[in-house]
């Protein structure tokens, strides 16, 4: 098991640094998606399947996807079908694809072993957590909460465009 623990720990911090060394955001969010699932099987390993599960859906799932939906709003343009074209070439698939791969071949791995193997788990329920999250770690949900927003805002605001007409009736005579 050990072993698995280490590659696992490999892919995490070499896609974790790919997410903050590319210059393309798409690139780093493919880099981030594989992070967050390379640290859910940490979370497996070390016997919280609970804390895996809600990496996946929240972090993986949810906010990725956000994160998706902003980039993609914000690089409206007759550009962005250029790079989109850049985007789609399988070079750029490469990276992400290896360490998928690598993932894939652990939970597969992970999948077969008889259930003794894996290390002793315990079943935590919904309230258990609930409880753990809304009373001594309060502060660190909402601090993570108010960064999560404040990152949304801030990349909505880098992306705003600068309209110099407000309307057709409103703009300035051009001087003949």
């Amino acid at each position: 098991m050990d072993i698995i623990f280490y590659i696992t720990a490999f892919v995490t911090l070499s896609s974790t640094l790919m997410v903050i060394t590319r210059h393309n955001p798409v690139h780093a969010l493919l880099y981030l998606v594989i992070s967050l699932l390379s640290l859910s099987v940490i979370f497996f390993l070390l016997g919280a399947p609970f804390a895996a599960l809600l990496e996946i859906i929240i972090y993986a799932g949810a906010i990725m996807v956000l994160f998706i939906f902003v980039i993609m709003l914000l690089n409206l343009g007759k550009e962005t079908a250029k790079q989109e074209k850049e985007w789609l070439k399988p070079k750029v698939w490469i990276g992400p694809t290896i360490l998928s791969a690598i993932l894939l071949a652990e939970l597969l791995f992970l999948i077969t072993l008889p259930n003794n193997t894996i290390s002793s788990q315990q079943t935590v329920d919904a309230k258990a957590v609930a409880i753990s999250l809304f009373r001594p770690y309060l502060i660190g949900v909402e601090l993570a909460a108010m960064l999560l927003m404040a990152g949304v805002v801030g990349a909505a605001h880098i992306g705003q465009h600068k309209k110099t007409v407000l309307h057709r009736f409103l703009k300035e005579e051009e001087p003949s």
